[in-house]
């Protein structure tokens, strides 16, 4: 395999961040007889582990005891026994790394947990590693067998235990829940946190609340006239506010749509509550509860039927209830839609929540984590620095994450994990974190954030079908004293197309379902909805075991990228101008050719004009000939890569200090004073300089108008009389030469031409009145 990096924790100071290809020797084992992985294993190298499942005891002369398991100086022990007897059991599996094992004897050592004293053993049984079977899936797994303990003597005792013991790959079934010796410092319940782990997002739905009006409002002052009403809707811990009434009456109208994110299986209730604004504070008038379980679910556009409901007040107590008023609604669960909780530019689905709108699968996606070179120290342990890195892989409702490997700055996982694939059109995420969870209080609420190490994104469609990618990418962090290079992650990604047709079909399909287009959301209701949807999978990926935190998922979902940033701004202008720039080119080459700076090109662009007059035919049919041969000439000068994260595109190079504090403050802004004010002052300029922009862009616009508005009567006559003209003009004489005149006219020969002033209709066009005199 080729190195890309060194294991000496400082960083990569070298500042390469540029993409390498690698060859990773990925497919085989590299065992006797040329032993090979699985066909479902071949992105990652094999790593072989030596496995000890320890299934339970029976007849100890002890009634609490545990086993330790030991080869060399590695020790991992399980948990006490689940049922304090002489036949306890266990149900646990030990994974020592076979290239780092310190012995040649495995011994399964039965304790009291009474007893701290190391010497002294309930019993205990000897393998010698040499003679331990070897198993490589899809063989069954290796049957348990009972073992007679021996004493610490060697002689045979009364009790015995079950287990089985044999030489397997990342492969075997048990190897995402088994101890790791690499993890072998993490003990107690921190274990959990070590373990690699597949995850699934719930399926989440856009909740459509239409509020129509409320009738019969009973106010909590009698003398209360022109009530401010409006309505507050609480799904889960989310609320929506909708507008005040116009209406300033006991029976307000408001005709809004209140969106809201439903998660399956829609246990939760909707709460509706009626407030009346009274000044600064908000009275509730009543409350109306509706069961998500019961109501309609739609999957494409159509009428929902209005129903009312009762809105009752509860007292104080929560006892007394009485009929408050009734509100007219329409609700719905729209199945229709896509629910956004990742950037749409860079998004890993864009299916319908409800399944029946669901095409087959296009592909498969193979996505191989082999290593991570060069790790940067992420924390102090023991007074040295230390690195202790996990993977987590996103795409769709998939999630992925890797087993921690503990205290090294060159982790090798070499696990792999498949998606299937309903456009092409997709992003992977693939993050890189430094586990802060493993030496602390367990897994209970988890408050220390993750630190992150860097993530990539590949997109599907610049991938090559069933072509392999082993590349090492550079693993970036912007942070607020400027951009850093933490590592370097080699990836092995495939990209296999099960039908051809259909996923070339996907290019003429909408991008999202098309309820986004007959029904469409605004920018407003689509930015509360992602942040919503974000804080449900924050909650439920927080509640499995491992636990994804509420930092990891914000990361991988690319949470506050809509949040100001003056680099990102600059960043994005700059594509804007290299988008133009070809244009600008072909404007300065046909500007050249006017001047006659090459008399020769000058000439063949009259004779290529001419050709394109009188021969409109094959002027069209050269044009696409051009653009098939030129496209089968960059078929050979195509990108070999899959794109990276680019820090020169980003401007995270040449950021100012001031710049990422900026853009890593927190929002609202938590700076004050004279920072504040420079901020806020450097921000009016910029918007100074747009909106001067935006004015002359209303200006050219109202010109255009202005032509037949009689604003100026003298420039309205004369483009009457211009276009009366040109109307005779064209009816008696050909079109072609027309148009043959007027290029001659724009090429014609410097001596004919007056350089440095305006064109007659450039003149014209400038003195057509705007409204920018009325602005005041």
């Amino acid at each position: 395999m080729a190195a890309n990096g060194t294991g000496n924790g400082n960083g990569n100071s070298n500042g390469d961040f540029s993409l390498k290809e690698t060859c990773p020797n990925i497919g085989n084992g590299g065992g006797k007889g040329g032993e090979k992985l699985t066909s479902s294993f071949d992105l990652v190298e094999a790593m072989h582990f030596l496995y000890a499942r320890i299934v339970r005891a029976r007849a100890l002369p002890v009634n609490d005891s545990f086993v330790a398991v030991k080869i060399g100086s590695y020790k991992g022990r399980t948990k006490q026994s689940l049922n304090s007897n002489p036949n306890p059991e266990f149900h646990e599996t030990f994974a020592f790394t076979k290239t780092r094992l310190q012995g040649n004897i495995l011994e399964v050592v039965v304790r009291n947990r009474d007893n701290a004293n190391e010497d002294d053993i309930v019993g205990k049984c000897r393998f010698d590693v040499a003679e331990i079977p070897t198993r490589v899936p899809p063989d069954s797994p290796l049957a348990p067998q009972w073992y007679r303990l021996e004493d610490r003597n060697g002689v045979k005792i009364g009790g015995e235990i079950m287990l089985s013991v044999w030489i397997g790959t990342q492969a075997d079934e048990v190897f995402s829940e088994a101890w790791h010796s690499d993890s072998a410092t993490v003990t107690g319940e921190n274990v959990v946190n070590t373990r690699s782990k597949v995850y699934l997002s719930p399926r989440l739905w856009y909740l459509r609340v239409n509020v129509i009006e409320a009738q019969d409002l009973v106010p909590l002052h009698q003398n209360r006239i022109n009530p401010e009403i409006l309505i507050k809707g609480f799904l889960g811990n989310v609320v929506v506010r909708s507008r005040i009434s116009q209406t300033r009456s006991v029976n307000p109208v408001w005709n809004e749509d209140m969106m809201f994110v439903a998660v399956e299986p829609f246990e939760d209730s909707l709460i509706l509550s009626v407030e009346d604004k009274v000044g600064p504070r908000e009275e509730c008038l009543g409350r109306c509860e509706i069961k998500l379980s019961q109501v309609e679910r739609r999957v494409i556009p159509g009428p929902v039927p209005a129903l009312w409901y009762n809105v009752e007040h509860i007292g104080e107590t929560g006892e007394m209830r009485r009929f408050a008023g009734r509100i007219h609604l329409r609700v719905s669960l729209d199945g229709g839609y896509h629910v956004l909780d990742e950037s749409i530019q860079y998004s890993s689905d864009y299916r319908a929540s409800a399944k029946l709108l669901w095409t087959p699968a296009i592909g498969v996606l193979e996505l191989g984590v082999l290593n991570a070179t060069g790790l940067v120290p992420m924390k102090s342990r023991d007074g040295r620095g230390t690195t202790d890195a996990y993977c987590v892989a996103k795409y769709g409702t998939k999630w992925v994450r890797t087993r921690t490997i503990v205290d090294t700055f060159d982790p090798k996982w070499n696990e792999q994990y498949t998606w299937e694939v309903y456009d092409p059109y997709t992003v992977i995420t693939i993050g890189v974190f430094d586990n802060l969870n493993l030496f602390g209080a367990g897994n209970q609420n988890r408050l220390i954030n993750d630190s992150r190490i860097g993530k990539i994104r590949i997109r599907l469609s610049t991938l090559v079908t069933s072509k392999i990618y082993t590349h090492s990418y550079p693993l970036v962090v912007l942070k607020p004293d400027g951009v850093k290079k933490m590592g370097e992650i080699q990836l092995a990604v495939r990209f296999t197309a099960t039908s051809m047709i259909d996923m070339l079909q996907k290019y003429s399909e909408p991008l999202l379902p098309e309820m986004h287009y007959i029904s469409p959301l605004s920018i407003y209701q689509l930015d509360s909805l992602r942040h919503q949807a974000t804080h449900i999978l924050c909650i439920k990926l927080g509640r499995n075991e491992p636990a994804l935190g509420r930092d990891v998922v914000e990361y991988m979902l690319d949470v506050g990228s809509n949040i100001w940033s003056l680099r990102r701004g600059r960043a994005n202008f700059e594509r804007l101008v290299s988008f133009f720039d070809g244009w600008m080119d072909a404007w300065r080459w046909f500007d050249e050719i006017c001047k006659w700076k090459s008399p020769v090109t000058t000439v063949l662009i009259h004779i290529v004009f001419l050709f394109i007059v009188f021969l409109p035919k094959y002027c069209v049919f050269s044009m696409l000939l051009y653009c098939f041969v030129f496209g089968l000439y960059r078929f050979g000068l195509r990108p070999r890569h899959p794109p990276h994260m680019d820090i020169k595109l980003s401007k995270a190079d040449s950021a100012l200090p001031d710049e990422l504090d900026e853009e890593f403050d927190v929002f609202p802004s938590a700076k004050s004073g004279d920072i504040l004010k420079k901020r806020y002052d450097r921000l009016r300029g910029i918007a100074g300089r747009m909106m001067i922009v935006l004015g002359d862009l209303a200006t050219q616009g109202e010109r255009v108008k202005s032509l037949l508005s009689w604003r100026d009567p003298r420039a309205t006559s004369l483009f009457l009389a211009f276009c009366f003209v040109s109307c005779g003009v064209i009816c008696f004489v050909s079109m072609k030469l027309l148009l043959t005149v007027l290029a001659f006219y724009v090429m014609r020969h410097p001596r004919v031409r007056v350089f440095d002033i305006p064109s007659i209709p450039q003149n014209f066009f400038r003195r057509l009145p705007s409204r920018a005199d009325s602005i005041l």
